[in-house]
């Protein structure tokens, strides 16, 4: 994939990142609690970074992404009891210090984080 510029990646943010995010965010949220439509929903949520700042979508190879993976059953009653009020309620904090310059900072890596806080997801790669 082509590197995006840092200049790109500002304008895409000041246009369109800064309110396309919350939308996707709160969309995602709401087909997680569909049950039916968490495949999609979980898909949005790893696609939070590349929506606020055009970031790289992650790169996941299966037998390196399941390496360290906490059980799905444990995944599962974790996003069932904790983790789709904590992300919403997380990843809307995110969107809000997006928008200063300050906690910019902060959101970003709020959001890199957000499919952990969902399902206790980890990133490798």
């Amino acid at each position: 994939m082509t590197q995006r510029s840092l200049l790109v990646r500002a304008l895409w943010f000041v246009f369109v990142g800064w309110w396309a995010t919350p939308v996707v965010v709160n969309t995602a949220w709401a087909l997680n609690v569909t049950v039916v439509l968490i495949p999609i929903g979980i898909k949005l949520i790893n696609l939070v970074p590349t929506v606020l700042t055009l970031a790289e979508p992650r790169s996941l190879s299966e037998p390196e992404s399941e390496r360290g993976q906490r059980s799905l059953l444990l995944r599962a009653i974790y996003f069932v009891f904790v983790g789709w009020w904590l992300s919403l309620l997380w990843a809307n904090i995110a969107s809000i210090l997006a928008i200063t310059i300050v906690g910019l900072p902060i959101a970003i890596w709020m959001l890199n984080r957000l499919p952990y806080v969902t399902s206790l997801y980890r990133f490798h790669g």
